[in-house]
């Protein structure tokens, strides 16, 4: 099995779980140049960012080229439990996506 681009930290306190999550992705906006040839770098960024607990989606963000280089996602919700998985996944521009698993803590 391939590694994720997704690393998540996942914990729960009094019911509201705080999530984490460092995205490896070169997120380019299609405007910068290639210094060597002076073409336009094509572009290449997550569009689609989901989490989703117990089968429902509880984060659902729409992004664009203007999102930095590896970006950082911090979100928190109500009701989860110890123990319990979520389940975070991308989908980029290029049709290219990943996701990933984790416990809460």
């Amino acid at each position: 099995m391939a590694k994720s681009s997704i690393k998540v930290r996942a914990k729960v306190k009094e019911g509201e779980a705080k999530i984490k999550c460092l995205i490896s992705h070169p997120m380019e906006t299609g405007l910068r140049k290639n210094k060597k040839s002076g073409k336009l770098i094509p572009a290449h960024f997550i569009q689609e960012v989901v989490c989703e607990y117990s089968g429902k989606t509880v984060m659902n963000a729409q992004w664009s080229g203007t999102i930095s280089k590896n970006p950082f996602l911090s979100f928190s919700f109500s009701g989860a439990k110890a123990g319990d998985k979520i389940k975070i996944s991308w989908v980029d521009n290029t049709g290219k996506s990943d996701s990933t698993e984790a416990k809460m803590k």
